[in-house]
């Protein structure tokens, strides 16, 4: 289904026949504009639709990444469409541990797009630069809210992605230097490819993940982790600092302290200057 006003070109159609045998049921729904993907899943999901929708929206108009942080998004330029994709998979999952799910998504993510993307823990997708040295280009937010009394097992979970196409507008507090945008890699890259090309990895890997867990997705993580061997500070108190030395089979980061070795599960990663 495409909302009024939307740009031509996206094939949603055909884009909905290709996932559809993934996850059987599954919808995809374009927006113009909107508040926030994810929470338009979630205001469906209280309203008792659980139905596995992909939606995909043009503009943002109050994007979210963790925490409550605003997720900036554009309006559409005339001659290369949409400057940010955003979209959300919305279906139920009954995984047996929820552990690691966003990191699962990220390597789904990050290995349909290009070897130098690297995956920052717990949830941004890096360009690398050079070895050790990389800007944020994307990110995922999973958010899930409980199933209504027999639903079944599991909960509905809502999984939101957001990828720069082109970094956004300059804004107060926004770090320019620490931004990218994947044009950088591929100049002629436009929205609705880029959903095609990652939408069937994604459901392929929340599959996965479902049956095996973060296990199956532990040594690929690995293989790119922006983090690994690099000294970080956290908002873990009982963390507070460290060198990161990957994950664990649940996807907490390893940080290693001057008091041993430290599990963080949960809290912000930032990489100390030099």
């Amino acid at each position: 289904m495409i909302g009024a006003s939307a740009s031509p070109g996206w094939a949603i159609e055909s884009l909905r026949a290709r996932l559809e045998p993934l996850r059987p049921g599954l919808t995809v729904e374009l927006l113009a504009e909107t508040d926030s993907t994810n929470t338009r899943l979630l205001e469906r999901a209280r309203a008792g639709d659980t139905s596995p929708c992909l939606l995909v929206c043009e503009q943002q108009t109050a994007g979210r990444g963790r925490l409550g942080r605003p997720w900036f998004s554009d309006a559409p330029a005339p001659q290369s469409g949409p400057q940010q994709l955003c979209f959300s998979l919305g279906l139920r999952l009954a995984p047996t541990d929820w552990s690691g799910l966003s990191l699962a998504v990220g390597v789904a993510l990050a290995e349909a797009l290009h070897a130098r993307v690297r995956l920052k823990w717990p949830n941004d997708l890096w360009l690398l630069d050079e070895p050790g040295d990389g800007r944020k280009f994307g990110g995922v937010l999973i958010e899930t809210r409980p199933l209504a009394a027999g639903g079944g097992p599991g909960r509905y979970a809502v999984v939101g992605v957001g990828i720069n196409l082109a970094p956004p507008a300059a804004r107060p507090g926004l770090d320019d230097d620490a931004i990218a945008g994947w044009r950088e890699l591929e100049p002629q890259a436009r929205a609705p490819e880029l959903l095609a090309r990652l939408a069937a990895p994604m459901l392929g890997a929340l599959a996965v993940f479902e049956t095996q867990g973060f296990a199956a997705f532990e040594a690929r993580f690995a293989a790119r982790d922006a983090l690994a061997g690099r000294t970080v500070t956290t908002t873990d108190p009982e963390a507070p600092a460290g060198r990161a030395d990957g994950v664990d089979a649940t996807g907490a980061l390893r940080l290693l302290t001057d008091r041993g070795l430290r599990l963080v599960s949960s809290g912000e990663v930032s990489v100390r200057p030099c």
